[in-house]
């Protein structure tokens, strides 16, 4: 019953961070959207100081994964590099939690498989 409920909370937390980056990827995507006068260089790969920095003047695209949730600005030289758009814990913490899940629900099924629906025990 104990890793059930381990193999529960672990999986609703790693759901609750992939969501919580992923509402920041969906935030930076609207940004992109919005465009204006103040689009280029894109503001989610804008760095602290973007006005000085070659990476950041150079960007012409953009694409997004899911799996790692980042968001990759894309540079003229044909290189890229991932903003800091999803918070740095997001993907460790996901990348722990949901195989730990997993790993503890597989342990729960090993330990106490689950019994016929609806059957009671004596006295029951």
């Amino acid at each position: 019953m104990v890793l059930r409920k381990l193999a529960g909370a672990a999986g609703l937390v790693a759901l609750a961070l992939y969501l919580w980056g992923l509402l920041n990827l969906m935030g930076a995507l609207l940004e992109v959207g919005d465009g204006g006068t103040d689009s280029a260089p894109l503001r989610p790969c804008r760095t602290a100081n973007w006005q000085y920095d070659e990476r950041v003047l150079s960007v012409t695209g953009y694409s997004v994964d899911f799996v790692p949730l980042r968001f990759v600005c894309k540079t003229k030289d044909g290189g890229s590099f991932v903003s800091d758009t999803v918070p740095g814990y997001i993907n460790p913490a996901v990348g722990a939690l949901a195989p730990a899940a997993l790993g503890c629900w597989v342990a729960a099924l090993v330990v106490a498989p689950p019994g016929p629906r609806g059957v009671r025990g004596p006295g029951g």
